[in-house]
């Protein structure tokens, strides 16, 4: 009897051991129990830790494109728009994580939109999301941003087969410039800072040039890298020129190579000089204001 029992103990003890190793072997290929936490290792969605929030047609998607060769940075690839779009944000957020990539711990989800930068109701719906979310502004010559911006809305419409007014019509009104005009209205980037910075802490707002961006890319992408703590990662070997297109185009680590798609470097749609030069006029002192915010000058027009 005494020597039943022992060898059902030793049994015993055999299968626990067993079992022990098996658990083991589950938890390092990544399985766990319904009941359990998920293993440290496992991606999963999250909120972004950081948002591209414009300007519109100042470089955002270049700026993503850019981010996205470091290791430690996940990007949501589309626009998501969904702290400006009404029928978005009534999902809630489980459906704007749903959005965003997969990342391991540690690493930065970033997502752009460039439509908050100008949308009134944009930074207090951030803030409440996340307030530590860092937040960057590529910026550019607003007189060029608005060309630029009536290029593309120009460019859609054409291609709908739909009419639309030149710019001079749009822009100007006997002479004098419309301050209406929507295009215009997401050029003085002073309003719309004022807004974020009612908000969250200047230190939260990275300001990016845009035109340096495109003329010399790595120095613009060391300082996106320190606003965001991430190790130093991106190397000018990350860039080369494109004498076809241009511009710079991206080589990841792995050798593979992208550029921007033909609508970024599009053919601005015609303004005359004396109606650039009354634009420029007009923007002296928004940019003025601007620089004060953000304590930068730019060589705008």
């Amino acid at each position: 009897m005494l020597w039943t029992v022992l060898l059902a103990l030793l049994v015993l003890l055999l299968l626990q051991t067993q079992l022990c190793v098996c658990l083991r072997v589950l938890r390092v290929a990544g399985y766990s129990s319904p009941s359990s936490s998920p293993s440290r290792n496992a991606t999963k969605q999250r909120l972004p830790g950081a948002i591209i929030i414009g300007v519109r047609k100042g470089g955002t998607r270049a700026l993503l494109e850019m981010l996205n060769l470091h290791p430690d940075v996940e990007v949501a690839k589309a626009e998501v728009h969904y702290f400006n779009v009404e029928e978005h944000y009534r999902r809630g957020l489980a459906w704007y994580r749903s959005q965003m990539p997969f990342t391991l711990p540690g690493q930065v989800t970033v997502e752009k939109t460039p439509g908050y930068f100008a949308s009134p109701q944009v930074p207090q719906r951030v803030w409440e999301m996340n307030p530590a979310v860092r937040l960057l502004l590529i910026v550019r010559d607003p007189a060029e941003r608005l060309v630029s911006d009536y290029t593309q809305v120009l460019h859609n419409r054409v291609t709908r087969h739909k009419p639309y007014k030149s710019l001079e019509e749009l822009l100007l009104r006997q002479g004098h410039i419309v301050p209406a005009y929507k295009a215009l209205q997401r050029s003085l980037y002073h309003q719309h800072l004022d807004r974020w910075l009612d908000v969250f802490p200047r230190e939260q707002v990275h300001v990016v040039d845009g035109e340096a961006l495109i003329r010399d890319p790595f120095p613009e992408l060391q300082r996106a890298e320190r606003f965001l703590d991430l190790l130093p990662r991106i190397t000018p070997s990350n860039f080369y020129f494109n004498t076809t297109k241009g511009f710079y185009c991206l080589l990841s680590a792995g050798g593979h190579d992208k550029c921007l798609d033909e609508s970024k470097g599009r053919p601005h749609a015609p303004l005359s000089s004396r109606a650039f030069r009354k634009l420029c006029r007009y923007f002296k002192e928004p940019n003025r204001l601007f620089f004060e915010m953000v304590g930068r000058f730019f060589s705008w027009c």
